[in-house]
């Protein structure tokens, strides 16, 4: 499982937008450790619901490709940090809401994994 995490860091980290020159990609807002924790709090309490390598419905919306969209499917909103955390804070009728179950770092962790997707 460690080694699969470190292929997914060195993976993340190697991927260079157009436009770079060649700079190492990075979470908005976050380091590579805060990106595999993010992913760890992802497969713990999210996978059951979403996809992470697909955009195909599970329960909820499949999650790839969400920051490139930017805008979230069922309410149109915009995709930001704020709103991400907001929606896993909050829930909504069809997402019960993690306030409670996760804490302040998990979600902020959770954002950032979730913008790398």
């Amino acid at each position: 499982m460690k080694r699969n995490l470190g292929w997914l860091a060195v993976a993340a980290l190697a991927q260079t937008p157009s436009g770079t020159n060649g700079a190492k990609k990075q979470a908005p807002g976050g380091s590579a450790e805060a990106v595999l924790r993010g992913k760890a709090v992802f497969d713990k309490r999210c996978a059951v619901c979403h996809f992470a390598a697909s955009e195909a419905k599970k329960i909820g919306p499949g999650l790839r490709g969400l920051n490139k969209r930017g805008t979230f499917r069922v309410a149109g909103n915009k995709v930001t940090d704020e709103a991400l955390k907001s929606w896993i804070e909050n829930g909504d009728n069809l997402m019960p809401p993690f306030k409670e179950v996760l804490g302040a770092e998990e979600i902020k962790d959770l954002v950032r994994y979730v913008r790398t997707l």
